[in-house]
């Protein structure tokens, strides 16, 4: 069953849905946002299981497809576009696929429709083995988090998903929720391979990343004959957080070029 999705709005003209990637939230959109709002009405979106939006235990890319769809069904959109990052990326290529003509244009950010090695459980069990409800402050929590997550430079990301609840902290994702489908996030939907988008596709990878290897186009090409793969210097997996000017450029051009002459 769809979820109904929380999500924030900026800005003006035609839509623009923003899917941000594991671990993340509608809140890491907001500068980027508010820079595409010039032209656009930036629609940021919060994931099943992220965020203030409902948690649930299915957390296929189908599943999550299906609850963008109905938040574009519940706010009247035709076709706007769509851009994800990671496993935001994920479920807008699932979304596209499944629906076609519900995407006007897609944006891919630094990830592709293949299988992953698993990277990203170690930081859900250091989350989970914090003991956040006994921490007295954020910054014992982020102390146990630093001494339990191997790349420091996670850490303050992770920490953007602590709250107060209740008087004691608590995460505001869906931990066991996420670990149980990550092997489902870290893969595609074999039922998808066979679908094709004729829409327009920008995939922007961060040239450090090792996320998109065939910078071609190649492991999209048989689903997304319409692809583009622009690479922004000095960025990794982050593109958007490491080089924000480079990246919301990229999108600017893109929309422009999809635009249809008035």
């Amino acid at each position: 069953m769809a979820l109904a999705l929380s999500f924030e709005t900026v800005g003006s003209g035609p839509p623009l849905l923003v899917l941000h990637g594991l671990f993340g939230s509608s809140s890491n959109w907001r500068g980027i946002a508010r820079q595409l709002a010039a032209t656009h009405t930036v629609i940021t979106v919060d994931l099943r299981n992220h965020g203030a939006s409902p948690w649930a235990d299915a957390m296929g890319y189908v599943e999550m497809a299906n609850d963008v769809l109905q938040l574009i069904d519940r706010l009247g959109l035709k076709a706007p576009a769509v851009m994800g990052h990671s496993m935001g990326g994920k479920t807008a290529m699932a979304l596209a696929l499944k629906h076609p003509q519900r995407v006007g244009q897609l944006f891919v950010v630094d990830i592709a429709p293949v299988v992953y090695a698993d990277q990203q459980t170690p930081f859900a069990d250091a989350m989970r083995g914090a003991d956040v409800m006994a921490a007295a402050s954020r910054a014992e929590v982020q102390g146990r988090l630093q001494q339990a997550v191997s790349d420091p430079g996670v850490v303050p990301f992770l920490m953007q998903n602590l709250v107060m609840h209740n008087a004691h902290f608590d995460w505001r994702i869906n931990l066991m929720g996420i670990s149980a489908a990550m092997p489902q996030l870290c893969g595609f939907p074999s039922e998808l391979l066979g679908a094709s988008y004729a829409g327009p596709l920008t995939v922007i990878a961060g040239r450090d990343s090792d996320y998109v290897v065939q910078l071609d186009g190649a492991a999209f090409r048989p689903m997304f004959p319409r692809v583009e793969v622009q690479v922004v210097e000095g960025a990794g997996h982050w593109v958007h957080a490491d080089q924000p000017a480079a990246f919301v450029a990229c999108v600017r051009h893109a929309l422009r070029e999809a635009a249809p002459v008035a």
